[in-house]
């Protein structure tokens, strides 16, 4: 499979805090990659270098197989950009930012695009209606319209799903499964870990380092750890008392925690041990296979 996006030790700071530090990995044509992690963890700097917008401090990057640093007004040709403040005019229609947008890529002939584009994100009804009446998920369909205007090749979008309600987040999905059909590579950054399950590859990101690459499915693996997740009350003093007694990690989700065990029989003996010696009910109790979240939390506390 050929690599559309490689990257080499490339390193961006702003003033001392080193934002992305000597990332190195590549994406291949046609598939999903996500770049995953919290707020500051560098996801935002990276994409912005990608599509141009920053130049790196040092290393190397190539964009279909463009130079980032020399060729980067051809990359931007070939890209499409899709920001945390996609920037709508909310006094013009669906139909006018569309347009507005196909004139800045230099798209003449765009009506019949325009129309394929408006079905696709199922817009059509709504395209003489102004921006600023828009619920939040349809700008984001609005916005990711716009950004496939001029037929790029690799989208870039920057935590596209933030703050959209759960009805348009499944839609929006369902969009860019049927992109990745077109054959359209897709570089997204999320903070959300399930959204991440569904990218062929991810990164997994934090204070600018990658701590892990490779498709989800091996990325839990390598984690080497079960998770026990037990369902008991009161969860929080249970949370307290595992985390402060065993140096376990665990984590709380409602009415139950996951903790992740090296020997099940052992640990379990001792979590129990814990649990009748302050009190707390133990309801019930299974062996799940690791999550993202679990195995991200695992990273980062190593």
């Amino acid at each position: 499979m050929k690599a559309v996006i490689k990257i080499n030790d490339l390193k961006k700071s702003y003033g001392s805090l080193l934002a992305v530090n000597g990332v190195s990995y590549h994406v291949n044509r046609g598939e999903m990659f996500g770049l995953v992690g919290p707020d500051g963890a560098g996801k935002t700097t990276t994409i912005r270098m990608l599509v141009g917008l920053l130049n790196p401090e040092s290393g190397s990057a190539e964009v279909l197989g463009y130079d980032l640093i020399s060729q980067k007004n051809l990359i931007k040709n070939e890209v499409g950009y899709l920001s945390q403040k996609f920037s709508l005019y909310g006094d013009l229609t669906i139909d006018e930012n569309i347009e507005f947008f196909a004139d800045i890529h230099g798209v003449k002939n765009f009506h019949e695009r325009r129309n394929e584009l408006l079905e696709f994100t199922r817009l059509t009804p709504f395209r003489d209606r102004l921006a600023d009446k828009l619920s939040g998920g349809m700008k984001q369909k609005l916005a990711l319209a716009c950004t496939l205007i001029h037929k790029p090749k690799i989208i870039f979008l920057d935590e596209p799903t933030t703050g959209v309600d759960p009805v348009s987040r499944r839609d929006f999905w369902k969009i860019l499964s049927n992109l990745l059909k077109e054959g359209i590579t897709i570089f997204m950054s999320t903070p959300y870990l399930d959204e991440a399950e569904r990218c062929n590859r991810v990164a997994l990101m934090d204070k600018g380092k990658i701590i892990s690459c490779d498709t989800p499915k091996n990325v839990k693996d390598s984690m080497n750890m079960q998770i026990l997740e037990i369902v008991c009350s009161p969860v929080r003093t249970a949370y307290s008392v595992i985390k402060s007694s065993t140096g376990f990690e665990v984590q709380m989700y409602g009415d139950r925690l996951n903790v992740a065990v090296s020997n099940y029989e052992h640990d379990y003996t001792l979590i129990k041990k814990i649990f009748i010696e302050n009190s707390i009910a133990e309801i019930d109790k299974r062996i799940i296979t690791p999550s993202l979240e679990n195995v991200f939390i695992h990273f980062m506390s190593k």
